[in-house]
Order: structure tokens, then sequence, then C-alpha cells
């Protein structure tokens, strides 16, 4: 039970979290918001270091690695599909795909589900899908293009799920750190790259102040939850985090509630209740 309680609580701090830097990222940059919400969480990444005991291995620091530059590619690569215009096609497709890999990971490590737990995952898939589908957004050509760009960020996204998940149970915080140092140095690498303005002001630093602490707990949450729990229902559940940030929408941004959300939240909620079974 522990686990899936920690797994629903990551998917709400992350989506509450994409939604602060979905905020940040209409005023700046996306690649700077991304940035400085790393360094932003930093604090509570040391806090949670002193707060949860664990052992700082080598290999637990390079999986944490790992996983930050897998992720912050993803990212990157999520919002330059969502600026070519049809997010309603770009952001299932990222967002199912992130659930599907680690869900196949998960049963060829961890071996197979119960009838309950497995009809869970399908509607929690079923509700990433739907969720996804309901978000407004520009429109524009889906060419094959667009959509291979949508399955390779999908696929990063399961990806790190999956190298978070092989770090030891008594690692504590620390991959995190590993994590934290990876993403900083792959979005340092693409800013230089990339000649991006970096600099924040205003609202977009005030939300991404509050992104990256969000963040760090959110990922903390999946962290303790992955190495307790199956990785085919941990990963899967907390990949519901688009539904916290429809929520948040409806009730921040005073959204209308479309019916594909509205059916994406209700599977959300049967998946709930059929993997605490």
């Amino acid at each position: 039970m522990t686990p899936i309680v920690l797994a629903a609580g990551a998917a709400l701090l992350w989506g509450t979290s994409d939604f602060c830097g979905g905020k940040g990222s209409r005023r700046a940059s996306a690649l700077a918001v991304g940035l400085w919400s790393q360094l932003a969480g930093i604090p509570v990444l040391g806090l949670a270091l002193l707060v949860v005991s664990g052992t700082p291995r080598a290999t637990d620091l390079a999986w944490g690695a790992a996983t930050g530059v897998v992720g912050l590619v993803a990212i990157v690569l999520l919002y330059h599909g969502l600026s070519q215009g049809a997010m309603t096609v770009v952001s299932p497709v990222t967002a199912v795909t992130a659930a599907v890999v680690p869900l196949a990971a998960g049963l060829v490590l961890d071996g197979p589900l119960s009838g309950a737990a497995l009809a869970g995952v399908v509607a929690a898939v079923v509700a990433i899908a739907l969720v996804s589908a309901g978000q407004r957004g520009p429109h524009g050509p889906v060419t094959p293009a667009l959509v291979g760009l949508a399955l390779a960020s999908g696929t990063l996204f399961g990806l790190a799920f999956v190298l978070l998940g092989q770090v030891g149970v008594d690692s504590g915080m620390w991959p995190l750190a590993g994590l934290r140092a990876g993403a900083l140095v792959a979005g340092l690498s693409l800013a230089v790259g990339l000649k991006t303005d970096l600099r924040l002001s205003g609202e977009a630093l005030a939300w991404t102040a509050l992104a990256g602490p969000l963040e760090v707990v959110g990922t903390a949450c999946y962290l303790l939850a992955v190495t307790q729990g199956h990785l085919s229902v941990v990963a899967v559940l907390a990949a519901l985090y688009p539904a916290s940030t429809v929520l948040l929408a409806l009730g921040v941004d005073r959204e209308r509630l479309r019916l594909p959300q509205a059916a994406g939240l209700a599977f959300a909620a049967a998946a709930l209740v059929l993997v605490a079974r």
C-alpha cells in the first residue's frame, strides 16, 4: 500500500511542478526555467539527504546521473514537439509511451502482476492518454517526424523511470544528488550550444522557484516507491501526473473541464482503486 501512496504523491507533486514550470515558461525560455528549477530544488534535496538515511554508492549516483541526463533530453524534445503544433497528438503519444516503457520493463524485471493490478495499470494508461489528449494548445500538421519526436520523448521519459528504479534499496536520497548533477550538466551544455538566454525575472522567477522544490519532493516520493514496489505499477501510477496539472488548470486558470479530461480523471480514480486491492 505504501508504494502506491508514494507513487500517487509523486504524480500529484510532479503535475503541480509541471503546472508551475509551464506558467514560468510562458514568460521565459523553457530551458532557462528548467535549469533554474534544478538549482531551486537543491536546498530541498540537501534537507532530504539529511532526513532520509542512505548509503552513497558510486553505482547509485551513476544511475541517478543517467536519469537526470535522459530526463532533461526528454523534456527538451517534448517542448520542441509542442512548439511545432498538434499538442493533442504530441502530448498523449508522449505520455502513454512514457507509461508503457516502464510497464514492459517491470513485467520483464519483476514478473507478472495480479489480475486487479494489471487492470489498474491498463486503466492508468488509458487515463494518461485521455487527460493528455484533453489539453489545449497550438495546432498544426501531424507529420511522421512530429510523431517520431513524441515517441522519442516518451521513450526517454519511460527510460528515466526505469533507470531510477535500478538504485539500491538502502541508497536513500543519494541517487537524486546524481540526478540533479546530471540534469544540470546536460542542461548547461544545451544552453551553451543553443546560446539560450537564461535570465529570469518577475513571475517567471517566482513560478520557477516553486517548480524546483516540488519536483524534488515528487522525485523523492517516486524513488521511495520504486525501491519498495513493483516497477510496472509504481511507474505507471507516477505517470498520471498530467491529471493534477489539469486539475490545477481548472482551479487556478479557470479552464473548462473537457469530456476527454473528465473520462481520464475517472479512469485515474479507478486505477488507484484497482492497484490498491
